[in-house]
C-alpha cells in the first residue's frame, strides 16, 4: 500500500479520508494501525494543512472540531515526522514553551506516583495525600500563563499568515482545560470522607484533567511549535519574545536571553505629533499616556472594521491586553465560546438597533465584582465608528454606604 502514497497530495487525501472515518465513528484502534501502516512518515505540516482544510470546509461545527482534535491527536500520537523542522535557539520563545512543557510533564509524573500510592492507602492517610494533590494542581494551574502567551502573542501572528484552524481549536481546548482545573480545585477543597471517595475523585475528575494537560503538550510539540517555527519571521518572534514577560512563565524561570542578529529593541510609538488637540482641550503625549494609566477603568477601542485600535495600558487591568492585539480582528481576541456574543453586539451596533450592552460578573476570580459596558461609537452625523469597551472592578464601590464628605486619602 505504501508505494501508492508517493506524493504530498496523495498523502493528505489519504490522511483526510482516514481522519473523517475516525470522526464518523469507525474503530479508532483499527484506524490507528491503518495510519501507521499506510503513513509511516506524516510530516507535521501536512497534518496542519488537512486540519485547516477540514475547518475551512465548514463540514464540522466548533464542538465537532474540538472532538475531532482529540480523536486525531490520539491516533497520530508519536507518528508525526518532525524531521526537517527548523532548529530552536536557546532563549527563543519556542525554547521557553518547550521547557515549560518539560516542567509540566514532570508534575504529571509526580501526580501519577501519588495516584499509585493512593490506590493502597486507608482513610487515616487521606488528608496528607489530599494536600499533595492540592499542591500538584496548584502547579498545574500555572499553565494558564503558558496558554495566554499562545493566545495573545503567538496566535495573532499565525492568523496574519492565514493559519486560523489550530489557534481556534487550541483556544477552545485551553478553555476546556481551565474549566477542568477549576472543578479539580473545588473538589480538592471540599470535604473528602475517605480513601474510596478520594479514589473516585481521581478517577472521575483529576485523571481527565491531567490527560487534557498532557494531550496539549503533544499537540504543541508535534504540531503547533514546529509549524510556528516555519511560519513566523525572526522579527515576529522577537516581538513575541519582548512581550513574553508581561504574562510570566509556567513553573520555570528562563536563564537564557535571545536576540536575533541585527534586531533592535525599539520602543513602539503610534503617534509622532507633539500634541493631541481635541474640541475641548489638548494633551501632549506624556500627559495622555499618563492619563490612561491612572484612570480607574480599562478602555479598549475597536474601529468600524472590527480591528482593535487602542487599549489603556493600566498596570491593574481586569483583563490582560498587550500590543500584539493592535490591528487584530476583535473576534480573534475572544475565546471561541464567547465569539457569538461579540458577533451579536457588533451586528446590532452597526445596524443601529442597539447602542449599549452591559455585563457584570459577581464571581470573577472568586473575590471581585466586575462591570463591563460596550457602547457604540458614532460621529455627530450618526455614522458608526466602532465600539468602546469599558471595564471596571467595582468590588469596593458596592460596599460603600452613607456619606464620605471629609478629606480622606487612599490607605497604602
Amino acid at each position: 500500500m505504501s508505494e501508492l502514497i508517493n506524493n504530498s497530495t496523495q498523502r493528505k487525501e489519504t490522511l483526510r479520508h482516514l481522519l473523517l472515518r475516525l470522526h464518523e465513528g469507525d474503530n479508532p484502534e483499527v484506524l490507528r494501525q491503518r495510519l501507521i501502516e499506510v503513513l509511516k512518515s506524516i510530516p507535521y505540516n501536512e497534518v496542519v494543512e488537512v486540519e485547516q482544510e477540514l475547518i475551512n470546509s465548514n463540514a464540522l461545527t466548533e464542538e465537532e472540531i474540538l472532538d475531532f482534535c482529540d480523536l486525531h491527536t490520539a491516533v497520530l500520537d508519536g507518528s508525526i515526522d518532525l524531521q526537517g523542522a527548523a532548529p530552536v535557539p536557546a532563549g527563543h520563545p519556542v525554547d521557553t514553551f518547550r521547557k515549560e512543557n518539560i516542567a509540566i510533564q514532570k508534575e504529571i509524573e509526580r501526580y501519577r506516583q501519588v495516584k499509585e500510592k493512593i490506590g493502597q492507602i486507608g482513610d487515616r492517610e487521606v488528608p496528607g495525600y489530599v494536600m499533595q494533590l492540592r499542591t500538584l494542581f496548584n502547579n498545574f494551574s500555572d499553565i494558564d500563563k503558558h496558554y495566554k502567551r499562545k493566545e495573545y502573542l503567538l496566535f495573532p501572528f499565525l492568523e496574519k499568515h492565514l493559519i486560523t484552524g489550530p489557534p481556534k481549536v487550541m483556544w477552545g481546548k485551553h478553555d476546556e482545560t481551565r474549566g477542568l482545573l477549576k472543578n479539580a480545585h473545588e473538589a480538592l477543597s471540599s470535604p473528602i470522607a475517605g480513601a474510596e471517595e478520594l479514589r473516585s475523585v481521581i478517577q472521575l475528575m483529576l485523571d481527565h484533567t491531567v490527560e487534557m494537560l498532557e494531550g496539549m503538550i503533544m499537540k504543541e510539540e508535534e504540531i503547533l511549535l514546529p509549524m510556528a517555527m516555519d511560519t513566523l519571521t525572526e522579527e515576529e518572534w522577537y516581538k513575541v519574545y519582548t512581550e513574553t514577560g508581561e504574562f510570566g512563565y509556567c513553573l520555570i524561570d528562563p536563564e537564557e536571553e535571545w536576540k536575533p542578529a541585527g534586531m533592535k529593541a525599539e520602543k513602539q510609538e503610534y503617534v509622532a505629533a507633539d500634541a493631541i488637540r481635541l474640541s475641548s482641550g489638548a494633551f501632549n503625549l506624556d500627559e495622555l499616556e499618563a492619563l490612561f494609566l491612572h484612570l480607574p477603568i480599562d478602555i479598549t477601542f475597536v474601529d468600524k472594521n472590527d480591528k482593535v485600535r487602542f487599549f489603556s495600558h493600566s498596570p491593574n487591568r481586569v483583563f490582560e491586553r498587550n500590543r500584539s492585539i493592535i490591528g487584530r480582528d476583535v473576534r480573534m481576541c475572544h475565546p471561541p465560546g464567547s465569539v457569538h456574543i461579540v458577533e451579536q453586539i457588533i451586528t446590532d451596533f452597526k445596524s443601529g438597533k442597539e447602542n449599549k450592552a452591559v455585563f457584570w460578573m459577581s464571581s470573577f476570580m472568586k473575590t471581585r465584582f466586575v462591570y463591563i459596558e460596550y457602547s457604540a461609537v458614532r460621529s455627530r452625523e450618526g455614522e458608526y465608528l466602532g465600539v468602546v469597551e469599558v471595564t471596571q472592578d467595582i468590588t469596593q464601590l458596592r460596599k460603600l454606604e452613607g456619606d464620605q464628605r471629609l478629606l480622606s486619602y487612599e490607605q497604602k
